[in-house]
């Protein structure tokens, strides 16, 4: 529609489209400029930046490649769907029912696009400003160079003037040398500058790599059936009570079990004896100390001992066979 029909039909608020058949309700600030001239391109970049913008899932939250290439070519049938009206009704459907379902995700990756586009917009800024100081580095560069060449050359012609015919040969190997000297430090200030700056692209890179963050899947996703091949959240799991010990339990015994009280006749004399309870002494430590020393061995095979010994074979000295050092097993 022209600006003026715009203005004159929706200047006072929302109204009913003009075309006949169409009841659809329109709204002046939904209006645009025209960027084609053929109006069903335009109408075509409108519905493919409105379902890339709801289907806006990254590579990285798919299990593989292919089903990253399959979501592609879903989302294209989609928007050829809405462009030559195939299905309109089940495909607005299906957007509709996804984009409720998988809000979340696609306001993540709506602000990691955003993110990512500042990002570009802003190095490529930088790189316009370094290109830019470059070249005026190089004009700079140029210009000193050509004066220094100018005045050089005039002192020569000054020295030649005012010195003697015999000088002449002198004076030139020295303002050679001179030329040459200036020459050699400008190649090595240029290849410094261009280590720092290889150095720097370096760090970007890795900065700019560092700072992309895949984003996950919802969980609702999986509900709508839409997209295929998705990757599966897996939920944290519950934080653990802290343990001291590290999953060590000093009162667990494998072979026996620690009990309160066991009977026995001279035992009963210390548990009444308060001169004995009183410097805080306790039979359950006896009773501890006694089964853990009782238990002790079940668990040590003398036998399987002895074979692994000597199955490794360890330099004795004649010394220590003589004398029956660590050669008798008990």
């Amino acid at each position: 529609m022209c600006e003026s029909c715009v203005d004159r039909i929706f200047s006072s608020g929302p109204a009913p489209c003009p075309v006949a058949g169409c009841h659809k309700t329109l709204r002046k600030n939904r209006f645009r400029k025209q960027t084609f001239e053929d109006i069903n391109v335009e109408r075509e970049v409108d519905i493919r930046k409105r379902v890339m913008h709801i289907l806006n899932r990254r590579e990285e939250e798919f299990d593989n490649k292919r089903a990253y290439d399959d979501f592609l070519e879903q989302r294209e049938e989609m928007i050829s769907n809405l462009v030559y009206g195939n299905d309109v009704a089940k495909t607005e459907a299906d957007l509709k029912k996804y984009a409720a379902a998988n809000m979340d995700s696609i306001k993540a990756n709506q602000a990691l696009e955003s993110k990512e586009t500042a990002s570009f917009l802003e190095r490529q800024a930088i790189e316009q400003e370094q290109a830019r100081l470059r070249r005026q580095a190089a004009r700079q560069e140029y210009d000193n160079e050509r004066r220094e060449m100018l005045a050089d050359r005039e002192n020569i012609l000054s020295r030649l003037a005012a010195g003697k015919p015999g000088d002449a040969a002198a004076i030139a190997r020295e303002g050679q040398k001179v030329l040459l000297k200036k020459s050699s430090a400008r190649r090595s200030e240029e290849d410094r500058m261009r280590q720092k700056q290889a150095a720097l692209r370096g760090v970007e890179a890795r900065r700019a790599g560092a700072g992309q963050q895949p984003t996950t899947a919802d969980a609702d996703s999986e509900a709508s059936s839409l997209i295929k091949g998705l990757k599966k959240i897996k939920p944290p799991e519950p934080e653990k009570p802290y343990d001291p010990f590290g999953g060590f339990n000093p009162d667990k015994r494998d072979y026996y079990v620690l009990q309160d009280y066991y009977p026995s006749s001279w035992l009963d004399r210390i548990r009444d004896d308060v001169r004995m309870q009183a410097g805080g002494y306790d039979l359950r430590e006896y009773y501890s100390r006694t089964l853990l020393e009782t238990f002790a061995g079940l668990g040590c095979f003398i036998e399987d001992e002895v074979s692994n010994r000597n199955n490794t074979t360890l330099p004795v000295s004649k010394s220590a066979h003589s004398q029956g050092i660590g050669t008798d097993v008990f």
